[in-house]
């Protein structure tokens, strides 16, 4: 079975959370969640936790990062293609999003960001796969 990693971030307003990420046409994993709880898929082998923060609590003695002043992670996802960054970040714009950084291209490298409705940073990043290896 191949390994599999479950991110868990901390959401203000998890039906808001939850209506956003559909937007952006992700699907959620109702065996892994509940009224507190929502598993968002990414791919088969990654899952993103969205937690409500009295939920999140439970899992941790630290203060929730204030994502208004602070960056607690960078979220990275893969693109097929420019076309498919612009599309994704343009979606997540419109659904509620906001602009995080300026938009990255390097030729053989293209990426946005967005911040979702609870602050946390996503970049979505196009490699050239026939680059891969000769920018060292």
């Amino acid at each position: 079975m191949p390994q599999m990693i479950f991110v868990n971030l901390p959401v203000k307003n998890l039906d808001t959370t939850k209506s956003f990420f559909g937007k952006l046409g992700f699907s959620f994993n109702p065996q892994f969640s509940d009224d507190q709880t929502a598993c968002l898929v990414i791919s088969d082998t990654i899952f993103v936790m969205l937690l409500a923060e009295p939920r999140f609590k439970e899992f941790t003695k630290k203060e929730i990062a204030d994502t208004s002043r602070t960056t607690e992670v960078l979220l990275a996802l893969s693109a097929d293609s420019r076309e498919k960054v612009d599309e994704l970040a343009d979606a997540a714009l419109a659904s509620g999003g906001s602009p995080a950084n300026e938009p990255q291209d390097n030729g053989f490298m293209y990426g946005r960001s967005f911040q979702d409705p609870d602050g946390h940073t996503w970049e979505v990043v196009w490699m050239d796969p026939s680059a891969v290896g000769d920018q060292g």
